[in-house]
């Protein structure tokens, strides 16, 4: 990166540090996920981070690994929340604005009504039948 050239993208700073979730899938066929080799000694502190910001209950970072952690494994989970909060700190930098966490509880009170659903298809798919009423 050219010094004095902002990068555009909102993803810049984490591609910046190697440490982008690139696409995986073209449709066709599986790339790595595999981050790549450039500045350990970020990459060792931003993940370090990210294990000690996981422990914080109730913070969006925590909600964030215990989401992907069943998807994707325990490592993979953790460099993406790396990347997130090297995704905070780019705009926090850029805009000069404080941290605001959103909680851990911010994307399933948004959506609701797909929360429902989906434990509702979790309970039925371990063989138990649930009248819901609203509260």
């Amino acid at each position: 990166m050219a010094m004095g050239k902002r990068p555009a993208a909102r993803q810049a700073s984490p591609m910046w540090v190697e440490m982008s979730d690139l696409p995986t899938s073209d449709g066709r066929r599986r790339s790595s996920t595999r981050i790549r080799h450039a500045t350990p000694w970020l990459k060792t502190t931003l993940v370090r981070a990210a294990w000690a910001a996981t422990r914080k209950n109730g913070s969006s970072l925590q909600s964030q690994f215990r989401r992907l952690k069943g998807r994707r494994g325990p490592k993979k989970a953790i460099v993406a929340v790396a990347a997130s909060m090297l995704t905070a700190a780019y705009f926090m930098l850029r805009d000069e604005k404080d941290y605001h966490d959103l909680g851990g509880r911010y994307l399933p009170d948004r959506d609701k009504q797909r929360v429902t659903q989906s434990l509702l298809r979790r309970l039925r798919n371990l063989g138990v039948e649930v009248e819901v009423k609203a509260a």
